[in-house]
Parts: C-alpha cells; structure tokens; sequence
C-alpha cells in the first residue's frame, strides 16, 4: 500500500465518523470560562500592586527630568528642621457645614545650608500645600492610614517644588481638624 493509497484510506475513515460539534454549553465551560477567570485573576494581580513587585518594579518615586540616571543618595547623621508656618485650609466636605485643618509641620533637611535655597522657594511650597490640601476630604484623614498618605504626599509635593534640592522627610508638629 502506498503513502497516497494510505492517505485516501485515513481520509474515507474520518469522514465517515460522526462529526460532533461543541454545544454552546461546552464551549463556555471549556473556552470562555477559563479566558475570564485567568483575565480576572491577572486584572487583580495587577491592581494590588503583585506583578509590580514580581517584576523588579514597585512604586518608584516620580523621578525629575535631570534626576533620571542619577541615584539619590541618603545621607545619614542628624538634619537640620525647617519650621514652617501654620497652615489653615478649608476641607471638602460635600456639604453645607465647613470643617477646617489647621496644620504645622516641619522639614527635615539634609543640612543648615539647605534652609537658605528652601527659604527661597517657600511661596511654591506652601502653594502646593495649600492646593493639595484644599481637596482633602474628612475621611482621607481618618486613622494612621490617612496621615501615611498625608505625609508620603506632601513629602512628593515639597520635593517637587525644591529640586534639586532635597527634604529627607516631613514631620507633623500639630494637626487639628474642626
């Protein structure tokens, strides 16, 4: 027998076995489920922040345009503090009663001589303050949470605002909502 006589034969066989098509039940078992639930659990994975860390990335800090390539060094021994002025806002409430905070805070710096450069970009500092804040709402301040998040984005806002120089870190000094 031949390899063509052979292929003839195959081909007679498998025609003449019933052809059974996929139900409609079938095919969401076995196609459509499993594409949503891997679909679902990556979507998950990527929101909690899991493939991020799987993949070398985190949250990097926003880096400034001359700032990329060039690694932040972290100095260690004691800074200097930066008073700054008190700061009364407004807060979102969404309705018709206000609600204030009344914040003071101070700058930890790397040095005395860092207090100069700060001194001269102050106005834009408190500007970001102040516009940030203004849009906080009561419970964007709730629990040790809320003033991580508080902290970590004033610490971004000022750092932005003083390149190329550097705050080590923001400390509250007094915090008061009314």
């Amino acid at each position: 027998m031949s390899a063509q006589e052979l292929d003839g034969a195959v081909d007679e066989i498998v025609e003449e076995l019933p052809r059974k098509k996929l139900s409609g039940k079938k095919l969401v078992l076995f196609f459509v489920l499993p594409v949503l639930v891997l679909a679902g659990g990556g979507a998950a994975l990527y929101v909690t922040g899991v493939i991020d860390s799987l993949l070398g990335g985190g949250e990097a800090e926003e880096a400034h345009p001359a700032e990329e390539g060039a690694e932040a060094e972290e100095p260690s021994g004691p800074g200097y503090f930066y008073e700054m002025p008190v700061m009364t806002v407004n807060l979102d409430t969404g309705e018709r009663r206000q609600a204030f905070l009344s914040l003071t805070v101070s700058l930890e710096l790397n040095s005395f001589a860092d207090a100069d450069q700060i001194q001269q970009v102050m106005p834009r500092i408190i500007d970001n303050f102040q516009i940030y804040l203004r849009e906080l709402r009561l419970d964007d301040l709730r629990g040790s949470a809320g003033l991580y998040r508080l902290r970590e984005e004033l610490l971004r806002r000022v750092n932005h605002a003083v390149y190329p120089n550097r705050v080590r870190d923001v400390l509250f000094k007094e915090m008061l909502v009314q």
